[in-house]
């Protein structure tokens, strides 16, 4: 409604994985919704990723992995799962959800990165066949508060989300936090709510 503020995210504790790098990535190219797989780097990131989540967490375990279904960040999460495995084998299956996908990019796709998105954050320009940044903020919320609402009633600890960079954007966004901040591929973030202020941790993998 006229002169309300956006909707916020849940306040409740979640884990974050950008996937793993691609070819394009390496080039300095906007993806989008392009379905571009890992290259070796990223596949080797993923990996990584997966054990130092595990090991972050052998005191309290991910409760349960969402996904992209986007190959991209599909691929890092089963690959991060299976590295995850604590002492007892188990494997966490990953679930997909169709929010988590990345922004359609439009015209800008497969293009160098540009200097725009300040003022695609701000609503001021949308690529031509890109999604409003005010839309991808929407989905992002609802996605995350269904994953962390999912970990919250299976009470096996939080939710490892593994998506993409600008959908983390919005997340910073919805979180209170400076929105236009690059996110590396596969390194691990705890993003804590801490009684209203959030707080994100990086974790070298």
């Amino acid at each position: 409604m006229p002169g309300s503020s956006p909707a916020l995210l849940a306040p409740r504790a979640y884990w974050y994985l950008r996937h793993g790098e691609t070819d394009w990535n390496a080039r300095g190219l906007s993806q989008g919704r392009s379905d571009i797989p890992l290259n070796e780097k990223g596949l080797a990131q993923a990996e990584a990723a997966g054990r130092a989540i595990g090991e972050i967490t052998r005191d309290a375990p991910i409760g349960l992995i969402v996904s992209s279904p986007l190959i991209r960040a599909a691929r890092t999460a089963q690959i991060a799962s299976r590295h995850m495995a604590q002492d007892a084998g188990e494997v966490l299956p990953v679930t997909y959800d169709d929010d988590l996908r990345e922004v359609s990019f439009g015209v800008q796709e497969g293009q160098p990165m540009g200097d725009w998105y300040d003022a695609w954050i701000a609503g001021d320009y949308t690529p031509e066949g890109a999604e409003p940044f005010a839309e991808l903020r929407a989905r992002a919320i609802a996605a995350v508060d269904r994953a962390t609402g999912a970990a919250t009633a299976l009470g096996r600890g939080p939710a490892l989300i593994v998506a993409h960079g600008a959908l983390f954007r919005a997340l910073r966004s919805a979180m209170g936090l400076r929105a236009n901040e690059r996110l590396p591929n596969a390194v691990p973030m705890w993003c804590d709510p801490n009684d209203g202020a959030w707080t994100l941790s990086v974790h070298a993998a």
